[in-house]
């Protein structure tokens, strides 16, 4: 619809183009979460947002974004879709408390933190001079990198070796093992060890690729820049996942969709699945934690382990290194290696899953029976020989594009924590099992 708006005023103060596509996605991404799936709709409700705007803004080519989200409230609660209104007011109120948050002095401990794991994790950085970046230096100096990956590693395959044996314990009631995390935590080589240390002691596992539960990526929601979100737990039917997940518990047998990447459709009751009485259901999702995921399935039969590059080592700044920015490092590498894609088109849209893994992730990840700290301090300077150039190019181009910002300020953090980390270029090292091949290539696993 036309609209005499043409810009838009953010919450900082910046001012961006109007975008009707970007309050379509909206109010279908809350569609979606309440179980709709009508895109047509959405695009009819948003017509009627911008016609309300135009009637009450008119004479203005400038509007603030509360005041658009105020109008798109009102639309869909006068249009009868009570659900999705409910469903955008909360998402609108989360975000703004977490905006709140990062602006005061939080007194309150964050729950979501797994402050055990840790705590622990820093003692074994402190007792192995890998707290802060001075001291890595001061080791790679030395020559002692073969000796940090040694090291690393060793404390990495005690937690999987632990996880291991915890679900050994529980084998009587066990029926399946969920591995999850936020993107790029090592979900896929962890699984496979785990896999591995458990058949070694005689125990079988079934495998559940749950990308198969994608609905037809038509009915996908969408990212404010329009391209497809698979990150959302609403791009999976639950439902069905949760419907499968109960059945196979019990011993009978469901029929497996089928997800085609090409053609971005599903083919439902593609392939048999049954669990054997000594067997289990190996499950490694981004949102095996989240509740509609296996709703219906006694925590008995579930053992639930979390995943997360938990690093404690402090910047020249005296800041903690940011375990998303590891994870956005790896998933760029992972991305150029394996997909044949642009890692600065994943530095752009890092911010959508972060927001994603903030609100679907990371709240449940204290409901896991065990976590697993995936972090190398090793391989940063892995990553500053890599892409310390890219960082530094990024940050200036995207220095002064206000629709960019977000890809600005974490291109130049990146980029200064980079700056100060001795790189090391020979990664002969770095076993090929290790968690941190299946981002820098040269894995012993097959991850196709």
């Amino acid at each position: 619809m036309e609209t005499h708006i043409k810009q838009v005023i953010k919450r900082t103060g910046t001012l961006v183009p109007f975008n009707q596509d970007r309050i379509t996605n909206a109010i279908y991404r809350a569609a979606v979460a309440v179980g709709g799936r009508d895109k047509e709709k959405a695009k009819e409700l948003s017509e009627k947002v911008v016609e309300m705007i135009n009637e009450k803004f008119l004479g203005k080519d400038t509007i603030h974004i509360e005041e658009i989200q105020d109008l798109v409230e009102k639309v869909l609660i006068e249009n009868g879709h009570a659900k999705v209104a409910k469903e955008y007011i909360l998402y609108r109120d989360e975000r703004k408390r977490a905006r709140e948050a990062e602006t005061r002095y939080a007194s309150k401990i964050n729950e979501n933190i797994p402050w055990q794991k840790i705590w622990r994790n820093l003692d074994w950085a402190i007792s192995h001079n890998l707290h802060s970046v001075e001291k890595l230096n001061e080791r790679l100096e030395k020559g002692e990198f073969p000796q940090i990956v040694h090291e690393s590693e060793a404390l990495y395959e005690d937690d999987v070796e632990l996880a291991a044996n915890l679900i050994i314990e529980r084998l009587d009631s066990l029926r399946m093992v969920m591995i999850s995390g936020p993107s790029s935590s090592g979900k896929t080589t962890t699984t496979l060890k785990l896999e591995e240390k458990l058949t070694k002691k005689g125990f079988k596992f079934r495998a559940l690729i749950v990308d198969n539960y994608f609905f037809d990526l038509e009915l996908h929601p969408k990212d404010e820049f329009g391209d497809y979100d698979f990150e959302t737990p609403q791009a999976l039917d639950l439902e069905l996942i949760n419907e499968h997940l109960l059945k196979l518990s019990k011993g009978k047998e469901v029929l497996i969709p089928y997800y085609d990447f090409k053609t971005g459709k599903r083919t439902l009751n593609a392939t048999p699945l049954k669990l054997q009485n000594d067997e289990l259901l190996l499950i490694d999702s981004l949102h095996g934690l989240y509740p509609a995921f296996s709703k219906d399935v006694p925590s008995s039969l579930k053992f639930k382990i979390y995943l997360e590059p938990l690093l404690q080592l402090k910047g020249i700044d005296g800041k903690y290194v940011r375990w998303t920015d590891i994870r956005l490092m790896r998933r760029m590498l992972r991305d150029s290696v394996f997909r044949a894609y642009n890692p600065q088109q994943t530095l752009e849209h890092w911010h959508y899953v972060r927001s994603s893994e903030l609100r679907n992730i990371i709240p449940y990840c204290n409901t896991a029976d065990f976590i697993i700290s995936s972090a190398m301090p090793y391989e940063l300077p892995i990553y500053t020989n890599r892409m310390l150039n890219l960082f530094e190019k990024w940050a200036e181009i995207y220095k002064n594009n206000v629709l960019k910002a977000d890809a600005y300020e974490r291109s130049l953090r990146v980029f200064n924590l980079l700056k100060t980390i001795k790189p090391i270029s020979d990664e002969s090292s770095i076993p090929l099992n290790s968690v941190i091949r299946e981002f820098i290539g040269g894995s012993s696993f097959n991850y196709h």
